[in-house]
C-alpha cells in the first residue's frame, strides 16, 4: 500500500475516533489536549489500524506523546508499514 492511500486511511479512522474533520485540517493539532481522543478512543484507533492496514501497533509500544497528533500517528503508521 502506498504512503498517500496509508495517510488517507488513517485520517478517515481518525476522522472517525474523533468525530470531527479538524483532524484533516490540522495535522498537529494536540488530540488529547483538545479533548478530541482518550483513552478508549486510542483503543479504537490501534483497532481500526489493524483491521483497515493490516498495521499491528501495540498499545504499550508508542508513548502517548510520539501518538498526540494527526501527522505524528500518519508517520508512526507508515513506518510500521515500511517494516512489514
Amino acid at each position: 500500500m502506498d504512503n498517500k492511500k496509508i495517510e488517507e486511511t488513517v485520517l478517515d479512522i481518525l476522522e472517525e475516533v474523533c468525530d470531527d474533520p479538524v483532524v484533516r485540517e490540522q495535522p498537529d493539532i494536540n488530540l488529547p489536549e483538545e479533548d478530541l481522543i482518550d483513552s478508549l478512543g486510542y483503543m479504537q484507533l490501534l483497532f481500526e489500524l489493524e483491521d483497515r492496514l493490516g498495521i499491528v501497533i501495540a498499545p504499550t509500544e508508542y508513548t502517548r506523546e510520539q501518538m498526540d497528533t494527526p501527522a505524528k500517528i500518519v508517520s508512526v503508521v507508515k513506518g510500521k508499514a515500511a517494516e512489514k
